[in-house]
């Protein structure tokens, strides 16, 4: 039976002491390809492991370390990438890359692999979304590649124009800025190399509107509401200190006009959250402010009764829109 041959000397370093296909396990979540396995191993070798349960069949030609079924979201994105890798490779793309990239607050199935335009699927797993480009470039795949996966602005792209409606699209850029796990320039840069994406506007719009401050999706739909409008464009997130000398924070804030707006979300129904919003809404009119408070789904659902109110909080401080050419 062929071995696996060590790496090198064993040392102060705990991992001298793996050989190359322990390494490769421990990287890849105990996940390995038949061709990964049998450079290491002669046919005999994997098929003694398989017999004896040391390890057993993920996916077609994909083998998984131990007995256990159910595999582990980790688990699932390199038997995805590796039930699907050509000669040319694959990557994970999309929301998949995204998450390995450390974004929270979206479902982990379906899994998306990114691959050559000229390949074949190979009859991925069916809780694969397999998508073909023939537009990936060096610069569009993440230099962890741990396991394969795009870079997050080629992420962002992908993501956006693979999502279901115009509203998750929006969501997932804007929870992108707001986890910290993206620049407006790296994914402007991402949207001039795909010409041909779908919802680039929309990827661009959000992306700027996010690094401008916005926090939230509602935050994001809000700027985009007052630049339909042709209201003077807000402040997001800025600081102000109330009477006690605490910072607050303004969901939008029209300084040279003192409206502020607040977007209240769900978090909003708990009683501790609902006082202390109160208190800061007290604080700021004892200081003169206009404060408007809509909630998240009617800036959504129905934008032209909130952009009403804000042109008549505007008006009433002084704000005259500017004649339109």
């Amino acid at each position: 039976m062929a071995q696996a041959q060590r790496l090198r000397p064993a040392d102060t370093n705990p991992f001298d002491s793996f050989d190359d296909l322990e390494m490769l396990l421990f990287r890849q979540e105990g996940v390995i390809g038949r061709q990964q396995a049998t450079r290491l191993l002669s046919p005999a070798a994997v098929q003694h492991r398989l017999v004896t349960g040391a390890w057993r069949v993920a996916h077609r030609s994909v083998y998984v370390v131990g007995s256990v079924q159910e595999l582990t979201p980790a688990q699932r994105q390199w038997v995805a990438v590796l039930s699907t890798a050509g000669k040319r490779g694959a990557a994970l793309g999309g929301v998949s890359a995204l998450q390995v990239d450390g974004l929270r607050g979206f479902a982990p199935a379906p899994v998306h692999v990114l691959i050559s335009g000229s390949a074949r699927d190979r009859d991925p797993p069916g809780y694969v979304v397999v998508h073909r480009s023939t537009s990936v470039r060096h610069v569009d795949l993440h230099p962890n590649r741990c396991p394969p996966h795009t870079s997050v602005g080629r992420s962002i792209v992908d993501a956006a124009q693979w999502a279901a409606t115009d509203t998750l699209a929006a969501g997932i850029v804007a929870a992108s800025f707001r986890q910290g796990l993206a620049t407006l320039d790296e994914v402007t840069a991402a949207v001039d190399r795909q010409r041909r994406a779908k919802r680039r506007t929309l990827v661009l719009d959000v992306a700027r509107d996010a690094s401008d401050g916005a926090h939230s999706l509602p935050e994001v739909e809000f700027l985009r509401l007052c630049r339909r409008a042709r209201f003077p464009m807000p402040k997001c997130q800025a600081t102000r200190i109330d009477a006690a000398g605490r910072r607050r924070y303004l969901d939008a804030y029209f300084e040279e006009y003192g409206v502020h707006i607040e977007i209240d979300g769900e978090q909003h129904l708990e009683a501790t959250a609902r006082w202390a919003d109160m208190r800061r809404q007290n604080d700021l009119w004892i200081a003169g402010d206009r404060i408007l408070r809509f909630p998240a789904w009617l800036v959504r659902r129905d934008p032209r009764a909130v952009a009403d109110q804000v042109r008549a909080a505007l008006l009433a401080a002084g704000w005259r829109p500017r004649p339109r050419r």
